[in-house]
C-alpha cells in the first residue's frame, strides 16, 4: 500500500485487537485509527491520526462508511456483520470491509471484495502482518477472470446490464466455454501467476466466434454494438471499453 491508496481506517475495540492494529498502523501511516478511548494509548507514538470514541462502536459506523474506502476491523466477524448490516447499500457504493482476528492470524474480506477492493486490501494487510488472507470470491478461488472488474487497472470500462455481468460471471467460474474477444486495449490484462483457464478461448475478431459453441462472450472492443447483437446474445455478453489510444487510462 502507498500514499496513493484509497482512504483507509483501522478499527479496534479490544486490548489484543488494539495491539495488532497498532502493528498494522505503524506500517500504514496514512491510515486513520478508530478505537475505544481506553485503548487509545496503545497508538501513542505513531504518526497515524487517531479517533478515540467514548460511546458505542455502532454509532461510528455511519461516518466510517461515508468517510473511507477501506475499513479494516480487528473485531469478530459476527460482530462486524451486525454492525455494518444497517448501512449496506450496494457493491457499487459500499466501502471494502475486512476483518482481522485478534491474534492477527487471518484476514477476511467481508464486503465489496471485488468492486470495493476488499480482496486486494485483505491480501495487502495479510502480507504486512504475516497472516493468511481468507478470500472466498469464486473467481479468485478458482483463479479465473473477474468479470466485474476485468481490466480496471488498465482503465477498461464495463458495458453491460448488471444481470449480464452476474450471469456471465457464473458461467466463467463454473468452467463453461467462454469466448474472449480482444479487438482493442492492452494485451496485458491477465495478471494472475497461473495460466489462463482452459475454458477461456481467445479470439481477435468477434466474427470468428461460433456463438453456438460458447456459453458467454467477453468482448474488448471500441466498436459500436447494435441492439440486434445484444438481443442475439441475450444475457451472455459483457463488453469492455478500453481507453482510446493515446488517452489517459
Amino acid at each position: 500500500m502507498s500514499s496513493n491508496d484509497p482512504r483507509l481506517a483501522i478499527v479496534a475495540i479490544t486490548r489484543h485487537g488494539a495491539q495488532q492494529a497498532a502493528e498494522l498502523a505503524s506500517k500504514l501511516p496514512q491510515a486513520q485509527v478508530v478505537t475505544s478511548e481506553k485503548f487509545a494509548s496503545t497508538f501513542a507514538g505513531l504518526s497515524n491520526p487517531v479517533r478515540a470514541y467514548g460511546g458505542a462502536l455502532r454509532d461510528e459506523i455511519g461516518a466510517l462508511f461515508e468517510g473511507f474506502d477501506q475499513l479494516v476491523f480487528f473485531v469478530s466477524l459476527g460482530a462486524v456483520v451486525r454492525l455494518i448490516a444497517p448501512h449496506l447499500k450496494s457493491k457499487d457504493e459500499d466501502p471494502g470491509v475486512t476483518v482481522v482476528d485478534d491474534a492477527g492470524r487471518f484476514v477476511i474480506p467481508v464486503l465489496s471484495g471485488h468492486v470495493g477492493g476488499a480482496n486486494a486490501c485483505a491480501e495487502a494487510v495479510a502480507a504486512l502482518l504475516g497472516a493468511t488472507p481468507v478470500v472466498t470470491t469464486a473467481s479468485d478461488v478458482v483463479k479465473t477472470i473477474p468479470v466485474d472488474i476485468l481490466g480496471r487497472e488498465l482503465g477498461w470500462r464495463v458495458e453491460a446490464p448488471k444481470l449480464n455481468v452476474t450471469r456471465v460471471s457464473a458461467h466463467v467460474v463454473n468452467g463453461e466455454p467462454i469466448a474472449f474477444v480482444q479487438e482493442a486495449g492492452s494485451p496485458h490484462w491477465w495478471t494472475r501467476p497461473t495460466p489462463l483457464p482452459e475454458n477461456i478461448h481467445r479470439f481477435s475478431r468477434f466474427e470468428d466466434v461460433d456463438l453456438a459453441r460458447f456459453r458467454a462472450v467477453l468482448w474488448v472492443t471500441q466498436r459500436d454494438i447494435g441492439a440486434d447483437t445484444w438481443e442475439q446474445l441475450n444475457e451472455r455478453l459483457v463488453v469492455y471499453r478500453p481507453p482510446l489510444e493515446g488517452a489517459a487510462a
